[in-house]
């Protein structure tokens, strides 16, 4: 019984801590096409490509964000 309430409760915390937003995006850096400081980082999931300041990626999937 302890085992079965110790799984329903991980999987309720699993629940509210994931992030649905970014669960499918795989975001990879290539340092080759960095510019002026910004990382480049691409999505291996949908595609997205953008640059970030701090070097971490994207909290958000931006796959239907417009492209520059």
């Amino acid at each position: 019984m302890i085992v079965v309430a110790g799984l329903l409760i991980a999987f309720v915390l699993l629940l509210i801590f994931s992030n649905g937003k970014t669960r499918r995006c795989r975001w990879r850096e290539d340092s080759t096409r960095d510019e002026g400081g910004a990382r480049y980082m691409r999505c291996l999931a949908c595609g997205a490509e953008t640059f970030t300041k701090n070097g971490k990626p994207p909290e958000i999937c931006l796959s239907d964000a417009p492209k520059t």
